[in-house]
Parts: C-alpha cells; structure tokens; sequence
C-alpha cells in the first residue's frame, strides 16, 4: 500500500501508522482489498490515538498487571527441561465486525456437525473407509484410532461436545481453516483472561465499542454439562494431567470460573463399572467428565499402559455407560494433518453440503498421484508427518518446507517415494497480517485465530471471540507461542450494545444455597500440607530472627543461649551458616508446589500473598547480611506470612477444604512448640532460654500482663502449653483441630467418632486438665509423640 493512500485514512490518527508496512500478496486485518482501514478499525484508533505516550504506556501496564496478578502463566518447554513464563500479551485487539463473525460462525458449526458424523462413523459402521472416501491405511495406522473404543456409544448420543478450530485468512481475503482441536481442545480460560487483560488497558474503549461478551458462551456450556449429569447427585468433573502441563493454569482456572471439580486420575477410581472420584467422604459418583488429558493416558489398563496419570477401568466404565466423557475418547484421531486431504469429500459423503470454510489445500502422499503431485510442487508446500497435529506455520523438527530440510540441505524425491504414506503436504501458508502495538507505533505481524465451540442444548454456539496468535515479527510465519509468539484478545464488533451477557442467569427464582462441593482426597492432602509447610516455615523465621537478633546484639554467635539456639535450628534442618537455610526455601517451595496443585480451591489474592512471600524469601537468601540486617528481613517476611494466613482466614468459605489447611497449620504449629518447649524449659537450658521461648511464642505483652513474677519454667508452661486463650499456645491448636474435626464427615455411620477425633479429644483433655508443675519433659516427650500421631491417623481416614 503506498504513503499517501495510508496518509488520507489516518487524518484522526497521527503517526500511529507511521511504520505500518502491509506485505504484498497478503491480506491485511486493517485494511480492507481497497487500501483503507476497515470501518469497525476506525472508531477504535481515533481513541487508541487520543491517548499521549505516558496514558498509553499506563494503560498497557494496566494489563500485563493483571495477568501477573492473576498468575496467568503458560508452560514452554526447552530441550532439557521446561519453565512457567508469563502470558505473552499482544496488548492491541484484534477486530472483527459481527456479520463477518457470523459468517465464521456458521461455517464453522457446519465442520463441527461434520467431525461429529465421521467420529459415529469410525468408531461404528466405517462406511466413509468402505466407500473408499478414507483410505483404510490412514485410519488403521493413526495412533489416536483407539480400537478399544469402536462400538461404544456415546450415552447422550454425541462424540464431540466441545472443539477449537484454528483459521487464517488466506490471500483472497477468504477464512480457511488450518487445523481442527477435537482431542482436548485448550485456550479457552487463556481467551478469559486475555480478555481481562486487555479490558484493564483498553476499557473506556472497550466499553464504547460494543464488543460482545464472552461469558454467555461459558454459561451455556456449563449448563449443558450440568444438564448431563444423572440424577443421584453425581457430579460433573474436569480431569487435568496435573500441574507440569502447559495448559494446568487454564484447567484451574475454568473449574474455578465455572463451579466445576478438578481432578486427575489419581484422584478417580472405577467400582461396579462406575467411575467414582475419591473424596474425604468416600467414594462419590462423576457422571460427566470433561477432558483435558490426551486419550492415550486415560486407561492404562487397555490403552497405555505405562500411563500414570490415568484411572484403571475408565473405558469399561464407558463401555457400561454410567458416564459421558467430553469429548469421547478416540476423537484425536480427527486431528490428523492427513485427514484434512479427505474433509471437503467426507463433508459431501456425510451431510451432503460443501464445506462452507475450506480448510488449507492438503494432500496424503500415501496414493501415487497425490505423491507425484507434491514431489512436482515441492518449492510451495510443507511436508510433515501424516499424524502430526502442528498448524502449518509450526514449524517443528523434521518438517520440509520448500523441498527443505531443517538442516537446509534438498529433499530427495525418493525419500517421499519411500515414506509416502507416512506423509501428508499441505501448501504454503500465506497467513494476513494485523496490527501489533511496538513502541508505540503499529506493525503488521501475521495471525491466525483459534475459535472454540461447544454442544447446548440448542445445538452448537460458537464463543464471540477467542484470541489471535501474533508472530513475534513481520518477517517470520511462525507464531508458535513456545517460540515467541504473542496472544491477543479477538473483539466481535456489533452494531448496538446487546445485553448484558454474564455467567449466572438472572431471574426472580429464590436463591438456593448448594451444597458443600465435594472434596477430592488429593485437594484435602494438599490443603493438609500447604497449612504444615507455611507453619513449618513461619516457625523457622521465628527462631532465625531470634538468633540474628542476639548475634546483633552480642557480635558473636559463640556464647551458650545462641549456640544452642544454633544447634535447635540445625536439628530442625536449618543450618545457621546461611542467612536463610536452604531447608527454609524447600519448605517455601513446597508450600507452593502444594499451592499450585488447588489453584481451583484458592483465591488470586491468597496465590498472590503466597507467590510474593516466596519470592520475597528468595531474594533475600541472596541479599541479607547476618545481624540486624537478617533480623529486619526476617520480620518482614513474618508480616508477610500473617498476610497470607489473614487472607486465608477472613476471606476463605468455610468449606470442608478449609478446615483441612487449619487442621495443618494448627497441628504443626502444636508439634514445633511442644518440641521447642521440651529443649528450652529443661533445667540445664542455659539463661535466657525461657525468655527466648516467650520471645519465639510471640508471647512477650501477654506474659508480662498475666504473670507479676519473672519468667519461670511454670509460666512459660502455662502461656504456651495449657493457655488455650493464646492463639500461640499448644492447647489452642488443639481446640482448633478439634473443631475442625467435628465438621469432617465421618463415613462409617455407626461410628460416633473417627479414631483421629478420638485421639484429638483425648490430648486436649490431657492438656486442659494438667497444672503446669505437672508437664515434666518425659510428658512433653510423650505429648509430642502423640500429637504426631494425628497425621497418620487423618490419612487413613480421609486421605488415602
């Protein structure tokens, strides 16, 4: 496009254009065939230039602020190993306006109506192999083709409940599609929180340009799940391979987004051909499962048996129909980069209609015409596996592109001749560019558009949105994410406002108060264990800024009280030859491994009190100085911890999971203060040992209130030991377990109470009724030992 045809459409617009260059022989987003902006473009840049360089700076701020404070992350992978990176925001939108989306609507509901057919087809009658539409090789020998599945039916009558289709527009101006996401299709939170992330940069924006909303799709598809279930309270589930998957944050925050139980295959089993999800009160029915697992990992029972993130049965569970699964196990195979060569045919065969979007020109090298034809036309084609899932411009290790190799030597034609079936070409993909915000100016970046669409009630409802992959420059086609690509939020432009379109219905129903969500065992462990290490952690700092205080005081670490304080932390695992221990960061770092596997069961707010103080820890391992410097440090990160324990405190609901992170946090803290008691009130403990026990107890104003006389070992006793008034004290912590353990289910129901309620009962009575001359150091030894005890017995009730 020349200067002044770009100079008379951007009057309004200052120099945002400055450096916008559109590439010949390739569609632009911003610019219609005819060199001018596009209409639905033009309201938005007169506002996008409106803002000076400090204004647009801060708005651009204001989104990537929310996606650190939402933790928003994605998991790229090296060659050795991987790492969590931060959501790579393409800060401008991009635009559509709502009768083009329609149009992409329409045609996309049509393909999805199609995979449904060829998915009955190939997992029944297979007459599209008999008819000779699909060769009988490329579905025999697809991986994703699970032959455990063939004849199962599909309890409400449908294979595919929710898709994503990759398109780009072509040269012609045309939407083709590049690939089809039928196995587990991701990127739908992403497009939630991308959304969220450009609405804080762009909302006065964002507000004036009627941009339809995304929620109204999420609630339409929950509401099918839900309208899925059975009607024995059964439950709906989203299944994740875990935390190390790219995509886990997504799983989290959907299940968070849409009230739905997150679980892996640990964390399900299969009794009487039921698939059943273990909980704290037993086993429970799931009737709906929504997958983000690979198909191959599910069973490993009779699909890879290797696997360990699976459940054993799921598929004679299937089979037995007592649950639907979204999508049906075996719909990978629709996936195939060689199956698109067979669509427009499969597409006539099935529904009798054209595909309305085209997808990329593919061809199967697997028959000889195909096979001489690409040899022929190497210079614009890319050739890679037949299998492979990879968008075309993913440009992954051994993939041809132009008759080349990775390695840029020439592909022999014989090696197609060899492999051909193993093959499959697709032609060059020109993909048109759009506009990305660098330095304040526009460039044109090439993209593509990933597009989700979900089974309702009333049919298929394609989202009004979902987001562009942008390249990482003008120059490069490949806008993978793993290799610098960014994400930018898809914006449907109407003409009038609609309504205002959100999760919940309204109505003038009476409200009813569901029930307490059940809790996975695996949750409630880690809920368990995120309350001991935060504990473990805080009562660590406690005793390291005692002793840093002292050393600041003194100069010297080498007189009784400080050595034997010394000594206690290195029994602990703390060696007090680092500022912060490494024992202090792995317990921080577990806390947050524990953390990060509820990321459905807990807040932003607390995530982010966690996340900080973790970070905070770290920091200061590599920059403190012993003395007053460690000791200032550390009550920084005590403040930090009284945070997140009065985020999780006051904002919580009172779910069963909560009770499971007070019971841990009451039960270590009751463990290190006995143990902590039993070494600093023995008779041979050196001076100054009771007052450092009132001192690490956080009890010091409390002491000198109570006790008119000096600290004795009958005082320090009584305020930590057997003062259930103080929040630092042991039996505190055990009138907490204890109230927490009443509202746990018990899940035998002529027992009264559990064994590990019992035990609680029986140590707090013990303690409310013992005098402080009375605790001698072999009833502190024993008291300890049985307070340990508490963990293996709320295991064994509840946890495994």
């Amino acid at each position: 496009m020349s200067k002044p045809q770009q100079a008379a459409n951007r009057s309004d617009w200052g120099s945002l254009l400055d450096a916008y260059r559109t590439l010949p022989g390739v569609a632009d987003e911003l610019y219609d065939s005819s060199g001018r902006v596009r209409p639905v473009w033009q309201p938005f840049l007169r506002d996008l230039a409106a803002l000076d360089e400090e204004a647009l700076d801060h708005a651009l701020a204001r989104g990537d602020q929310y996606l650190r404070d939402a933790g928003v992350f994605f998991r790229q992978y090296g060659p050795t190993d991987s790492t969590e990176r931060d959501w790579p925001l393409s800060h401008l939108p991009m635009l559509i306006e709502a009768g083009e989306w329609q149009n992409i609507a329409t045609a996309l509901m049509q393909r999805a109506d199609v995979l449904e057919a060829a998915m009955g087809d190939f997992y029944g009658p297979n007459r599209l192999v008999a008819d000779g539409i699909v060769p009988a090789r490329l579905l025999a020998s697809n991986p994703e083709w699970l032959r455990p599945m063939v004849g199962i039916q599909p309890r409400n009558g449908h294979y595919l409940h929710f898709l994503a289709f990759d398109i780009g527009r072509g040269p012609d101006g045309k939407w083709w599609v590049l690939g089809d996401r039928t196995q587990a299709p991701s990127g739908a939170g992403f497009a939630l929180e991308t959304r969220m992330a450009t609405s804080r940069s762009f909302s006065s924006v964002m507000s004036s340009s009627n941009v339809m909303r995304l929620a109204g799709f999420f609630r339409r598809f929950r509401d099918t799940l839900l309208g899925m279930r059975d009607s024995d309270g059964s439950r709906v589930a989203i299944l994740t391979p875990g935390p190390l998957n790219d995509t886990y944050f997504e799983h989290s925050y959907i299940a968070r987004y849409l009230g739905l139980m997150l679980v892996q295959g640990a964390d399900l089993a299969v009794k009487d051909n039921r698939l059943m999800v273990r909980t704290v009160s037993g086993l429970q029915p799931i009737s709906v499962v929504w997958r983000r697992l690979d198909a191959e990992w599910t069973d490993p029972l009779e699909l890879n048996e290797s696997s360990q993130l699976g459940t054993p049965g799921m598929i004679g569970a299937l089979r037995s129909g007592s649950f639907t699964m979204v999508n049906a196990l075996g719909s990978g195979a629709l996936e195939a980069r060689a199956l698109m060569a067979f669509m427009p045919r499969m597409s006539e065969h099935l529904t009798g209609q054209p595909l309305a979007m085209p997808n990329i020109a593919t061809w199967w090298c697997g028959g000889p015409g195909e096979c001489d034809y690409v040899k022929a036309n190497l210079e614009r084609m890319t050739i890679d596996n037949a299998m492979s899932t990879r968008l075309p411009f993913d440009h992954g290790p051994n993939v041809v592109i132009a008759g080349r190799k990775t390695d840029g030597s020439a592909v022999d034609p014989a090696w197609i001749d060899d492999n051909g079936p193993l093959l499959a070409a697709q032609e060059i993909v020109s993909l048109s560019t759009a506009p990305a915000l660098v330095d304040r100016k526009l460039e044109a970046r090439p993209m593509s558009l990933r597009v989700f669409v979900a089974r309702s009630g009333s049919g298929w409802v394609v989202m009004p949105g979902g987001f562009a992959r942008i390249g990482h420059s003008a120059e490069s086609a490949d806008i993978s994410m793993q290799r610098g690509g960014a994400v930018s939020d898809v914006w449907v432009v109407s003409d009038d406002a609609g309504p205002a379109d959100t999760l919940l219905e309204t109505g003038g129903g009476t409200a009813k108060r569901t029930l307490d969500a059940t809790l996975p065992s695996t949750a409630a462990d880690n809920l368990f264990w995120l309350g001991r290490y935060v504990e473990r952690t805080d009562f660590k700092l406690r005793l390291l800024r005692a002793f840093h205080v002292r050393l600041a005081e003194t100069g010297s670490g080498d007189y009784p009280l400080a050595r034997m304080l010394s000594d206690y932390l290195e029994f602990l695992g703390a060696d007090t030859e680092a500022t912060i221990p490494t024992n202090v960061l792995d317990d921080m770092r577990a806390a947050l491994r524990s953390s990060g596997q509820i990321r459905d069961r807990f807040s932003t707010d607390a995530w982010n009190a966690l996340v900080d103080l973790s970070r905070t820890t770290e920091m200061f391992a590599t920059r403190i100085q012993p003395g007053d410097d460690a000791s200032r440090a550390f009550s920084v990160l005590l403040r930090k911890i009284a945070g997140f324990a009065g985020l999780v405190h006051e904002n919580m609901y009172r779910f069963t999971g909560w009770r499971f992170l007070g019971i841990g946090r009451a039960l270590e803290r009751a463990g290190l203060m006995m143990s902590f008691l039993r070494v600093f009130t023995e008779k041979d403990a050196p001076e100054g040992a009771l007052d450092l026990a009132i001192e690490v107890g956080d009890s010091i104003m409390t002491h000198r209130r109570r006790y008119a006389a000096g600290t004795s070992r009958d005082t320090v006793i009584d305020l930590l030991l057997l003062d259930d008034n103080n929040p630092r004290s042991v039996l505190h912590q055990l009138a907490s377990i204890d109230d927490h353990a009443s509202y746990l289910p018990v899940t035998v129901e002529e027992v009264r109470m559990t064994p590990f309620q019992r035990k609680v009962l029986e140590i707090k009575t013990a303690l409310t009724t013992a005098a402080p001359g009375e605790i001698t150091p072999e009833r502190l030894e024993q008291l300890s030992g049985d307070a340990a005890s508490l963990s293996g017995l709320l295991a064994d009730t509840y946890l495994r």
